[in-house]
């Protein structure tokens, strides 16, 4: 695994040990950045399943300013840790450890806004039309944001999910790549 293009691109970058998670394979990685990108002027990032750190990274690297990452498992947040020290930007990167859900409600008080989320949860515990509305209730989700929902089959994301339109559906292998953008206040689909 390795950081594709940017700033920091050919850095090798670790998986978390174990079969808790799935980290983005480096073909699915660039196309995914092909799609939302592949470069960015700025902006703020929310990972919301982290895992290895891989797409906050990625992101960051391609330009985002600032990136946060959540995760609730020991070994992901060290693994986390590891990946931004290889950066040497690290001052560019929240790292949480907790609850997703939680987490969201502490960002909400904090007044974070977010232009790109990424929701990568593990498989049996896909609740991402969930988790992309309670961001938007929120109000973390910036005009225009993108969500980018990593999945397997099973998830069966809908083309509509209301304040977003679909952008693009892509499958590779095994894994689903959807992403919505959200609409501005008053937009119809």
């Amino acid at each position: 695994m390795r950081i594709v293009a940017g700033d920091f691109g050919g850095r090798r970058l670790k998986a978390v040990p174990g079969m808790q998670t799935r980290p983005t394979t480096d073909k699915v990685k660039e196309a995914l950045f092909n799609i939302i990108g592949p470069y960015f002027d700025g902006g703020q990032s929310l990972d919301m399943f982290a895992g290895s750190g891989g797409l906050s990274i990625e992101a960051v690297s391609r330009g985002i300013d600032r990136a946060v990452l959540i995760d609730r498992q020991y070994q992901a947040i060290k693994t986390i840790q590891d990946n931004v020290a290889v950066t040497k930007a690290a001052e560019r990167f929240e790292i949480i450890k907790g609850d997703a859900q939680r987490t969201l409600e502490r960002l909400a008080v904090q007044k974070e806004r977010f232009d790109v989320v990424f929701l990568d949860p593990p498989y049996a515990k896909q609740k991402i039309v969930a988790d992309i509305l309670k961001c938007q209730e929120l109000g973390l989700l910036n005009a225009d944001c993108r969500v980018i929902c990593e999945t397997d089959a099973n998830a069966q994301l809908p083309d509509d999910i209301p304040g977003f339109k679909l952008i693009r559906r892509q499958t590779y292998g095994i894994t689903y790549l959807t992403i919505y953008q959200k609409l501005e206040a008053g937009a119809l689909a």
